[in-house]
C-alpha cells in the first residue's frame, strides 16, 4: 500500500481532492503510485503566516522541552522506519534495506540535535569598567524556508527540520515532488509527536514559483537548500537581494585518488559500494577516478570486475542492491554523458547502458535502470570530466605524481566531498591538506553521521548541515551591555 499524500500546513494534512495534482511513479515499474497535491499561492502563504505565528510562542519554549518533543520524534521515526522506508522504495527506486537505513539515520541525527539544542549557550564577557556587565546570548533567527532534493528525501529533510526545530525556528519546507511519502510520513511524526501546529509545514507544487514566494517573503528569514548548483545560485541571487542568511549544499564531483601504495583490494570493496549507492545519484558519490600508474590497469580491472558483480533491480526484491534512477530524464544525462565519453575516445570497460530484459514488475515494463559503468582513458574535455554524473557511472584516468593528482582533483569548480586511498602517512597528510575540499575521506568513507559537519566549498555551497555548526544558520547573536 502506498501512502495518500497530502500538504501539510498549520498542523492540517490537505490532501488532493479539489486540487492540481501531480501523479507520482514508481521509477522501476513506470507505474503510477498516488496523486500529490500542489500548493497554490495561497497556501504558500497560509503556511508562512502560520510559521511567523507559532515563531512568538516556539522561540520561548524550553530548548529542553523542544528536546524532549525531537526525542519522541526519533522513537516514532525508529518504529515506523519499516513502513517508511518501503513507501520511499517504490516512489524513489532505492533497496528496502538503504531506505530503511535512511530513516534510522535520520533519527540519529533528531536525537543528536534534540541534545545539542539544550547546549545553544552564550557567555558572559568581563567588562572594562566596575559594574559593567556584558552579555553574548544566541536566539532564534525566525522562520526558515528549505527545500530539500529526492535523493535522499527523508534524511536531507530531517536534518534541516531538526536543527531549525531544535533552535527555536519554524520551517516551511519544500518537498521533492518525485519522492513524497517520506515526507508526508516525516509530517505525520512531528504532529503525533505533539509538535505545535505552524512549526512545520510542508508544500509541493511548481518550484518556482514555490521558492520566489518564500524567499521574497518578509516573514522568512532564512533560507536553507539542498540540491544543483544551477539552482543553487538561481536562489542565493534571490536570497541575497532580501538579505537572508542561507545555507546552500550543492553538487560535487568527488575525485578519487588512488596511489601506487594503495590496498587495492579494499578501495574497490569501498568504492563499488558507494559508487552505486542510490544508482550514484549521491551528491558526495565518487565520480573522478585518479588513479597513479602503477596500479591502474590493476584497479581498473578489479573495479570494473566489482561493478559487473552488482544485483541490479525492485527495491522491494531480495539481494538487490541497486535500484533504477529517478525518472527518465536523469537516465538520458547519464547516458549522454556516457555517449559523448565514448565518442571522445574513452573505452568502456562494464555497462555502458539500459540493462536489457530489466523487469520491473509484473507487467513486464522495463524501469529507468541503467547499468553500473566503468569507462577509462577519459579525456580531460570530456563532459564526464566537468559534469556532475548523478549516476552509476564511473570516470578513469592516470597520473604520475603527487602534485599532478592534486591538480586534477582541484581542477574543478566543485568542493564537496573527496577520497583518497595510500598507505603513506606523508601522501595522506599532503593530499589531505592540498585536496579543495569540504569533506576529505582517507581510506574509508565517514560524512554522515550527525555530530561531524557535512558541506562543501567553492561552488558546492556553504554552511553546514552537520554538527554543532548546523545550528549557526538559526541562532543570531546578541550583544547586552548593562551597568
Amino acid at each position: 500500500m502506498y501512502p495518500e499524500l497530502s500538504l501539510y500546513i498549520a498542523g492540517r494534512f490537505i490532501g488532493a481532492q479539489g486540487r492540481r495534482t501531480q501523479a507520482v511513479h514508481d521509477p522501476a515499474t513506470l507505474q503510477p503510485l498516488g496523486l500529490l497535491p500542489w500548493a497554490e499561492a495561497e497556501d504558500v502563504e497560509a503556511a508562512v503566516q502560520a510559521a511567523h505565528a507559532a515563531f512568538a510562542g516556539w522561540r520561548r519554549v524550553s530548548p529542553l522541552e523542544r528536546s524532549d518533543l525531537l526525542r519522541r520524534v526519533a522513537v516514532l521515526a525508529r518504529e515506523r522506519a519499516p513502513e517508511i522506508g518501503r513507501a520511499m522504495t517504490l516512489d524513489n527506486g532505492k533497496p528496502l534495506a538503504d531506505a530503511v537505513a535512511e530513516v534510522l539515520n535520520a533519527a540519529e541525527h533528531v536525537e543528536w540535535h534534540a541534545e545539542e539544542g539544550r547546549r545553544v549557550y552564550g557567555r558572559v564577557v568581563p567588562g572594562r569598567q566596575p559594574g559593567v556587565r556584558q552579555l553574548v546570548v544566541r536566539e532564534s533567527v525566525g522562520v526558515c524556508a528549505a527545500f530539500s532534493p529526492w535523493n535522499f528525501p527523508f534524511g536531507q529533510a530531517m536534518k534541516k527540520a531538526a536543527a531549525a526545530i531544535a533552535a527555536g525556528c519554524p520551517i516551511v519546507l519544500k518537498g521533492p515532488e518525485e519522492s513524497p511519502s517520506a515526507l508526508v510520513a516525516m509530517a505525520r511524526l512531528f504532529h503525533d509527536a505533539g509538535l505545535p501546529p505552524g512549526v512545520f509545514n510542508l508544500l509541493w507544487g511548481v518550484p518556482a514559483d514555490i521558492s520566489r514566494q518564500l524567499i521574497e517573503s518578509p516573514l522568512v528569514r532564512v533560507v536553507s537548500f539542498t540540491g544543483s548548483v544551477p539552482v543553487g545560485r538561481q536562489l542565493a541571487a534571490l536570497a541575497g537581494q532580501h538579505m537572508k542568511r542561507m545555507t546552500m549544499e550543492l553538487g560535487g564531483h568527488a575525485p578519487v585518488l588512488v596511489f601506487d601504495d594503495a590496498d587495492v583490494d579494499a578501495a574497490v570493496a569501498l568504492l563499488a559500494r558507494l559508487k552505486t549507492r542510490n544508482a550514484g545519484q549521491v551528491c558526495v558519490s565518487p565520480t573522478r577516478f585518479h588513479v597513479q600508474s602503477g596500479v591502474h590497469d590493476r584497479f581498473a580491472a578489479a573495479f570494473a570486475a566489482a561493478l559487473g558483480t552488482v544485483k541490479v533491480g525492485h527495491g522491494l526484491e531480495d539481494g538487490v542492491q541497486m535500484g533504477p534512477l529517478i525518472h527518465e530524464r536523469r537516465f538520458q544525462a547519464v547516458q549522454a554523458l556516457v555517449d559523448d565519453a565514448r565518442t571522445r575516445g574513452a573505452e568502456l570497460l562494464t555497462g555502458g547502458g539500459h540493462i536489457d530484459g530489466r523487469i520491473g514488475g509484473p507487467t513486464g515494463v522495463r524501469g529507468h535502470f541503467h547499468a553500473p559503468t566503468l569507462l577509462t582513458n577519459v579525456p580531460a574535455d570530456a563532459r564526464m570530466m566537468h559534469e556532475e554524473p548523478f549516476g552509476p557511472v564511473a570516470a578513469l584516468s592516470r597520473f604520475d605524481t603527487v602534485d599532478e593528482a592534486l591538480q586534477q582533483a582541484n581542477a574543478l569548480p566543485f568542493g564537496l566531498a573527496s577520497y583518497v586511498f595510500t598507505r603513506s602517512l606523508q601522501t595522506a597528510t599532503r593530499v589531505g591538506d592540498g585536496l579543495e575540499a569540504g569533506m576529505v575521506n582517507i581510506n574509508h568513507s565517514g560524512m554522515a553521521h550527525p555530530e561531524l559537519p557535512f558541506g562543501g566549498v567553492k561552488d558546492s555551497g556553504f554552511g553546514s548541515e552537520g554538527g554543532t555548526e548546523s545550528f549557526d544558520s538559526f541562532l543570531s547573536t546578541k550583544l547586552i551591555t548593562q551597568i
